[in-house]
């Protein structure tokens, strides 16, 4: 597509295909954040440890590294791993989140960066680690709606 500003061609591969594949979401917000960058690398990724976690885990795809996002040929695996979810752990890149607007977006990408921050730090403690069990999850999606109170609930 021909025009006058420059773009980043990456961010534009990565953010079209998501665009063009999800008609429910209007805004694709995505984050090369130092705590996001750590808890993608390892192949656990993210872990079930803090009330922040259930509610990225409940709706969280993930996303292997292809290199650089340059290549048109990522868009379609790009919009398979998201599938409907509203998280997107891009390995070894960062975090994405979707939403049917900005603040939906702005809010699971608060709740995504504050539960790889906690991971990170809680990880650097060197102790033990508590996971919260899978019954945990269960109930998320709907506790979600409630605690964002429609600011970010609106999708799955």
């Amino acid at each position: 597509m021909d025009s006058p500003y420059e773009i980043n061609p990456a961010g534009f591969t990565i953010h079209s295909a998501i665009h063009a594949a999800r008609e429910d979401v209007n805004c694709v917000l995505h984050v090369h954040s130092v705590n996001g960058v750590a808890v993608s690398a390892p192949a656990a990724g993210v872990l079930p440890i803090s009330q922040h976690s259930i509610f990225v885990l409940a709706s969280l795809a993930y996303h292997d590294y292809e290199g650089v996002a340059l290549n048109e040929d990522e868009k379609p695996r790009l919009v398979r791993d998201l599938g409907g979810r509203r998280f997107l752990m891009l390995r070894s890149h960062g975090l994405l989140t979707v939403g049917n607007s900005v603040a939906e977006a702005f809010v699971s990408m608060y709740f995504f960066e504050t539960t790889c921050m906690i991971q990170v730090r809680t990880q650097a403690g060197g102790s033990e680690l508590i996971g919260l069990g899978p019954d945990m999850l269960a109930g998320a999606q709907s506790q979600w709606q409630k605690v964002t109170r429609g600011a970010g609930g609106g999708l799955a």
